[in-house]
């Protein structure tokens, strides 16, 4: 039978795992304070009342998101992104135009330690001294169904793929180098913002294994933006 999440959208359920496709501007989990209780988590266990967390998305991103069915399933995935056997992808629209991208279109890295800036929760910031090693890979995005032309010198696609999963890494590593991502309310500058109406960042590509068979499964979830 069909199960409904109220503005979320399905993309695969099972006895073991779900798969979501998170709007931008919802929480992930629960928040403090009466007004923050309506999440992704909390619509989904109304459905699926043995759903647990995996992982977490920020309010401010859209995209995949993997909740398990029982704590078997749950410790399984866990393990998995623990272990980095599993393969994310995000789209982005950061501010500028990125020109340090290799001939080829590969993929650049950026490999700077993080910390969360406990002065200034929830911003983390690089730290070189007690910062957690922290990896991600970029790329220009060559989608051809996107209209590259729109972009101008305000603003450049990119694919990111994040090898570790520090606390806001791709804004951080982002703003790092210089192009934090278009609409980022707390890495980007005013005019930054301005750029979008929204965090220009979207969760859309998954690949993971099952927690019971082992399959490798792919998902995916079309940028937005």
């Amino acid at each position: 039978m069909s199960m409904v999440v109220p503005g979320v959208p399905v993309l695969y359920a099972d006895e073991a795992m779900l798969v979501l496709d998170k709007p931008a501007g919802l929480l992930a989990v629960p928040g403090r304070g009466p007004d923050k209780q309506d999440c992704l988590s909390a619509r989904v266990q109304a459905v699926w009342s043995d759903a647990l967390v995996v992982h977490r998305l920020d309010m401010a991103t859209s995209g995949i998101v993997v909740m398990a069915r029982g704590i078997e399933a749950q410790r399984q995935l866990s393990g998995a992104f623990e272990r980095r056997m599993t393969h994310k992808r995000y789209r982005a629209v950061v501010a500028g135009r990125l020109a340090n991208a290799l001939p080829d279109n590969g993929w650049n890295t950026i490999d700077l330690p993080l910390m969360v800036d406990w002065l200034n929760r929830p911003r983390s910031i690089v730290q070189h001294e007690h910062g957690k090693p922290s990896l991600t890979r970029w790329r220009l995005d060559m989608d051809p169904g996107f209209d590259l032309s729109v972009d101008s010198d305000l603003s450049t696609r990119v694919e990111l793929e994040p090898v570790t999963g520090r606390s806001h890494q791709l804004r951080v590593h982002l703003q790092a180098i210089g192009h934090p991502i278009a609409g980022d309310p707390l890495y980007a500058d005013s005019a930054q913002q301005a750029l979008a109406s929204r965090l220009m960042l979207h969760a859309c590509t998954l690949e993971i294994p099952h927690p019971v068979s082992g399959e490798r499964l792919r998902f995916d979830s079309p940028c937005p933006f």
